[in-house]
């Protein structure tokens, strides 16, 4: 148990730093300088590896508040947070590297069957991680949908009558996504449910008997499909960016539509395992 999530987050961070033409976040001359969607797609993917590092510190690894934290994951870990666009000593390669190499020790401790490794597959670790998930990918699906979006209604304060912010809130909010920027959070978005598609298999796997027991497991393959069906290719030279009922394609539109159904289904995933 827990095998299989620990060595999809090294296989990934492999693919990320060893894919052909390198990590190209951090490269400052050309041709790899001008080439932005690569490294828009090296951050979705960062970003997945961060959150799971962290729930796997935090809550995969032990048992309750109190616990001890895994020494090799607590130490590899935080090297998944540091600067993605560093290429000075130390490099981003370099850290990334070193936490990598801390979770294959802890790979192979859990393989040894040594006492002091463990991986908790419970719910309540689980629906820590799909917070985390829910919350990139609500955030991932508003900023696609403002490619075509001017303004949205400031509902920051919603809900509660004494919430207060710390500063005055307008009524209404500009949020146009400018057309150099389309791209970038097009290409982030499929980095993003690139990773989380390997890690939900993953996580199909290890929580194998916890989905079974909640009767959730088809809320996990609605979630791969979503997943699978925004990675397929794209026939388009560039990204358009056509208005919602212009004449040409909004490829925003079309992966924003896949990923709010993805998040739709981590949302019932999460109220299923909160269900006793």
């Amino acid at each position: 148990v827990g095998y299989s999530t620990v060595d999809t987050l090294v296989r990934v961070g492999e693919t990320l730093l060893n894919k052909n033409g390198g990590y190209l976040t951090n490269d400052k001359l050309p041709p790899f300088l001008i080439l932005d969607n690569i490294p828009s797609w090296e951050l979705g993917v960062v970003n997945q590896m961060r959150d799971l590092g962290r729930v796997m510190r935090d809550d995969y690894t032990r048992s309750q508040s109190q616990s001890k934290e895994d020494p090799d994951v607590a130490e590899g870990a935080p090297k998944f947070f540091y600067d993605n666009n560093s290429w000075v000593f130390p490099t981003t390669e370099s850290e990334y590297r070193e936490g990598i190499t801390q979770f294959r020790a802890y790979r192979q401790r859990l393989v040894a069957g040594d006492p002091d490794t463990v991986f908790y597959a419970r719910a309540d670790n689980l629906r820590e991680w799909l917070s985390q998930v829910e919350k990139r990918l609500g955030s991932l699906t508003r900023r696609l949908g403002n490619s075509v979006a001017r303004t949205r209604i400031n509902e920051d304060l919603a809900g509660e009558a004494a919430a207060e912010a710390s500063g005055s809130q307008p009524d209404t909010v500009d949020v146009r996504t400018s057309w150099w920027k389309t791209d970038n959070i097009f290409f982030e978005a499929r980095g993003t449910a690139w990773a989380l598609l390997h890690f939900f298999r993953a996580a199909e796997f290890d929580f194998a008997h916890v989905l079974e027991d909640k009767n959730a497991e088809a809320s996990v393959r609605q979630i791969i499909r979503e997943l699978e069906a925004s990675l397929a290719p794209l026939r388009s030279p560039m990204v358009l960016n056509g208005s919602g009922y212009g004449l040409t394609a909004n490829h925003s539109l079309v992966m924003a539509n896949y990923l709010a159904r993805a998040n739709a289904a981590v949302i019932n995933l999460r109220d299923l395992l909160d269900q006793g």
